[in-house]
């Protein structure tokens, strides 16, 4: 049987932790933040875990990475 391959997009956008969750960061931190407030600023900072519901798909998109 052929290899998977893996989301060449996943593999750009998320990173496992040692733990086995996933991370990425929230889009939108690019340019025209000035009608933001700085709280949405802040937070969008932040990196972010998938949630548990996403983590099937992220086990497919990225075969390798688990």
């Amino acid at each position: 049987m052929h290899k998977m391959k893996t989301h060449s997009g996943a593999k750009k956008r998320f990173n496992v932790t040692s733990k086995g969750k996933v991370n990425y960061k929230k889009p939108g931190q690019r340019h025209l933040l000035t009608g933001d407030s700085g709280n949405q600023n802040r937070k969008a900072r932040k990196l972010v875990v998938v949630s548990k519901t996403d983590m099937r798909t992220m086990k497919k998109i990225m075969p390798y990475k688990f």
